[in-house]
This record gives structure tokens, C-alpha cells and sequence, in this order.
């Protein structure tokens, strides 16, 4: 099975033999990648009780807890990399939730859809409509989607938490592209970033 764009990207940069905290694990596909090619140790913190057992089940370390107020049970600096993919905008506060991978991660991925994209714009402005899309396939009212962020409020963000940015990725098309423009350009985002 191949992973997402971004999954792959963050697989591709994890350091063999680190302690990696998969925030939104899912039913870990980036955890079981990353102990196969870079043999780190992997933990999963995930909301939905099935994802965690399919987690379990395929021998991974998940628990279920939720990333909004859990997280403050973990010590400074426990993991070499905290990541979150594709979950910031379902925070309740991602300016929080930031400060608290920063803390338990020596570094962190963050990965998120950017709803300024294109054809984002197009469909608001030609429709009315907020759009559904491959990266965005539900409609708004069956989102979990609570925060629509856009590349420029990110990078806002970081400037505004001080937060240092050591790389960044933008995809379209499930191809990386070249971060000109990437604000309207880009249909997701990757960030590496360390405090």
C-alpha cells in the first residue's frame, strides 16, 4: 500500500532509530512505515476507538485519547518527532495544539489541507458553494473540519508562536510542487518545524 503525499514525505525525513508520537494516527499506516524502513519507535494517539484497534491488531502502540486535551499528559521533549497529519483544522484550538507537539517533540510535522487553493477559490466564487473535493470530500455540514486554514494563516501562526520552520512541502495533484504561489497553488501543505 502506498502512502499519501504527505505521509510519504514525512516518512521520507523521520531519522532511523528515533521515538516518533503519531498524533491522529489514524489506523497507522505512517506508524507501520516508519518501524519498517527507519525501525523508530512508533506510538499512536488516535480519537476513534475502531482505528485503534485495527492499530492494535496490526501491532502497532496506539491509544485512543484526544489530541485536544490529552496531550498535556505527555513530558517535554519525549519524542524525537511529534506529528499530526492532516488534523490541525479539526482542533478546537491549533494554536494550542501546536504549542503542545512543539513541547513533547524535539521537532514536528504538521500536515494540512490548505483551503485556499485554487479551485477552492473557484468553487466559492462560481458556486457559492463551499467545495467538495478528492482532499475535501465531504460537505460542510459533515465535516470535521472546524478551522479552514489557509498556507498564509499557518505561516502567520509560526510567526506569531515564533516557531521555526526547517522545511516545507506543498503538493497538488499528489505532486510536490515549488512553494512560489503556494497559497493558491498548493491543494495540501507539510511542515517541518522545531521551537
Amino acid at each position: 500500500m502506498s502512502l499519501r503525499p504527505d505521509l510519504a514525505v514525512i516518512a521520507r525525513h523521520v531519522a532511523p532509530n528515533t521515538r516518533v508520537l503519531d498524533v491522529g494516527c489514524g489506523e497507522g499506516e505512517l506508524m507501520a512505515e516508519l518501524q519498517a524502513s527507519r525501525q523508530v519507535d512508533a506510538r499512536g494517539l488516535e480519537l476513534d476507538p475502531v482505528a485503534v484497534e485495527r492499530c492494535v491488531a496490526r501491532g502497532l502502540s496506539a491509544v485512543q485519547g484526544n489530541a485536544d486535551r490529552d496531550l498535556a499528559d505527555y513530558p517535554d521533549k519525549a519524542f524525537d518527532y511529534a506529528i499530526l497529519s492532516q488534523t490541525l483544522q479539526t482542533a478546537r484550538r491549533p494554536d494550542v495544539l501546536l504549542d503542545e507537539l512543539l513541547r513533547i517533540g524535539a521537532s514536528t510535522f504538521v500536515s494540512f489541507p490548505n483551503f485556499a487553493y485554487w479551485r477552492n477559490r473557484l468553487a466559492l466564487l462560481w458556486r457559492g458553494r463551499m467545495p467538495v473535493t478528492r482532499n475535501l470530500p465531504v460537505s460542510w455540514y459533515e465535516t470535521e473540519n472546524i478551522h479552514h486554514l489557509t498556507v498564509g494563516d499557518f505561516d502567520e501562526l509560526l510567526a506569531r508562536l515564533q516557531v521555526t520552520t526547517e522545511r516545507r512541502w506543498f503538493f497538488a495533484n499528489d505532486r510536490e510542487i515549488a512553494p512560489a504561489g503556494a497559497n493558491w497553488r498548493a491543494e495540501h501543505a507539510v511542515y517541518l518545524l522545531r521551537r
